[in-house]
């Protein structure tokens, strides 16, 4: 089966998402059987910000006792092979947090995305925060137009499409402004607020874990948005 679970956003370092990490944890484990489970981090969207990475680190070994790595492409060339070889190991994948264009950009630019997508397919656990978790749908609400200097703060773009659906993460603080693009652009999107995940099974959405957040489907009827809080699924 192959699973992502999308977090709206929260805080790694201050463990505000940690029983969605808990949820992960278990994913992760429940993939690896008898062997001691292995997560790879990515942080491209943070440029390879590696106290990003020590932060993951500290929660999912230390918290959970899965052992890590890291994906690192921006300040040097990938060597494909060595690469490779962190994907094979990997029973879960977590894209972390920062500029979702600039990541995808980069995936492309440096041979990362093939590998990214081929651990998908395999059913690896794919887990992701605002940018890691939004870049997987089709139309994708972000602030990357403000660090890309074009403009407007938050604005739309096409994500991988591997999940056919319009997002927003960090919903609790976008709720108006998302809520208005919907109304005149969409018939159905999704919002996560921080500290909520959307957990996609195979393609689709079939329930949200919260760390204290709510995740959101929200319909356009008679020119309005109507909002369905995604049923939380059993941990």
């Amino acid at each position: 089966m192959k699973k992502i679970v999308a977090i709206g956003g929260g805080e790694l370092r201050e463990r505000t998402t940690l029983q969605i990490d808990e949820y992960i944890a278990r994913l992760a484990k429940e993939r690896a059987g008898e062997r001691r489970a292995n997560a790879l981090f990515i942080p491209t969207a943070s440029h390879d910000f590696m106290p990003y990475y020590n932060t993951f680190h500290k929660v999912y070994t230390g918290v959970f006792d899965i052992k890590t790595d890291v994906a690192l492409t921006v300040f040097k060339e990938m060597d494909p092979a060595k690469m490779q070889g962190k994907f094979q190991k990997a029973d879960m994948i977590y894209v972390g947090g920062g500029d979702t264009v600039f990541m995808l950009e980069e995936w492309k630019k440096s041979g990362l995305l093939p590998l990214i997508l081929d651990a998908y397919e395999r059913g690896v656990v794919i887990a992701g925060l605002s940018a890691g978790a939004i870049c997987w749908f089709s139309d994708i609400y972000t602030d990357s137009a403000a660090a890309l200097g074009e403009g407007d703060k938050y604005a739309m773009f096409k994500g991988l499409g591997v999940i056919k659906g319009v997002i927003s993460p960090h919903y609790n603080a976008r709720t108006l402004d998302f809520d208005k693009i919907v109304c005149y652009n969409y018939d159905r999107a999704y919002g996560i607020e921080d500290n909520a995940a959307l957990v996609i099974e195979d393609g689709e959405i079939v329930g949200s874990v919260t760390s204290g957040g709510s995740a959101w489907l929200l319909e356009r009827k008679e020119g309005a948005v109507v909002k369905t809080e995604v049923e939380a699924i059993e941990k």
